[in-house]
């Protein structure tokens, strides 16, 4: 697992340099799921950065809390997607990597745009069941964020899934228990959605997200539990800005960018480890 934590670490780095070159992004959010993002991208998921925008044949993957976009255009990037200096264009004018992803930038990778909130459960379905009708027995990966469950089409959809046994869709929550204006308990207190997801009949998993072999091993269990009849859910405990110590547990970075001395601190506490863009 080294290996992954080192491309966690160089992912890290590289949405603070984003947030800061930009003066604007989603630090908090993306710092906490970079563990999430080297496993899927270079471990877990069968993907062909060479892009076709139908996904046949390749497990897809679609990310719903759009605003964490600095963590998946690193991923994209450092698994062959697109060259790694673009990452420096990121939210400048003209740039493909805008602030939330989009499709009419055609940048490699990204499937859907997931700029506003609650649709990514809906789209994963469709996609899911569109592998099913194809003979495709590959798997559709989604990731959400606890407070985008707020959004009540979301749990539409969490029905539906159940109900039309959607059994090829692994769909994580990021369950940080921060959103922007507060916790997600202050905000709207969410409960326990793991007993809700498997009250809504899905197969339901939990795992530190910040934790690289326990990240692993879960999603390869859940890719063991497709095709069993019930859609998987995991729920991801996560630290929202791990590993920049002043940004940890703080719902003030979801949402600003660092200044040039937060900047200095963070990257002092970041291994650089694949090289800076």
């Amino acid at each position: 697992m080294a290996d992954l934590k080192a491309i966690a670490s160089q992912i890290r780095r590289d949405i603070v340099r984003m947030v800061h070159g930009a003066q604007s992004g989603h630090p908090g959010g993306s710092l906490g799921c970079a563990d999430f993002f080297a496993a899927l991208y270079f471990k877990v998921l069968k993907h062909d950065p060479n892009f076709h925008m139908d996904g046949k044949n390749e497990d897809i993957f679609f990310l719903s809390n759009g605003h964490i976009s600095p963590v998946f255009y690193s991923a994209l990037a450092r698994s062959g997607y697109f060259d790694i200096k673009e990452l420096a264009t990121f939210r400048k004018i003209n740039s493909r990597l805008q602030g939330h992803p989009t499709t009419h930038e055609h940048l490699p990778g990204v499937r859907v745009a997931s700029g506003s909130l609650g649709q990514g459960m809906s789209v994963a379905i469709g996609a899911a069941l569109a592998k099913k009708l194809n003979n495709d027995k590959n798997i559709v990966f989604s990731l959400h964020g606890d407070g985008e469950l707020d959004e009540g089409q979301n749990w539409e959809a969490i029905m539906f899934a159940a109900s039309h046994k959607v059994d090829n869709l692994i769909s994580t929550v990021d369950w940080n228990g921060q959103q922007i204006d507060g916790t997600t308990k202050s905000v709207m207190d969410l409960g326990d959605i793991h007993a809700k997801f498997e009250s809504f009949g899905w197969t339901t998993l939990e795992m530190n997200g910040n934790d690289m072999d326990e990240v692993v091993a879960t999603l390869d269990k859940a890719k063991g539990l497709v095709g069993q009849g019930k859609p998987i859910g995991i729920m991801m405990h996560t630290v929202m800005g791990k590993g920049v110590d002043f940004m940890q547990n703080d719902h003030h970075w979801h949402g600003i960018a660092p200044n040039d001395e937060q900047l200095a601190k963070a990257l002092s506490q970041l291994p650089e480890t694949l090289g800076d863009y």
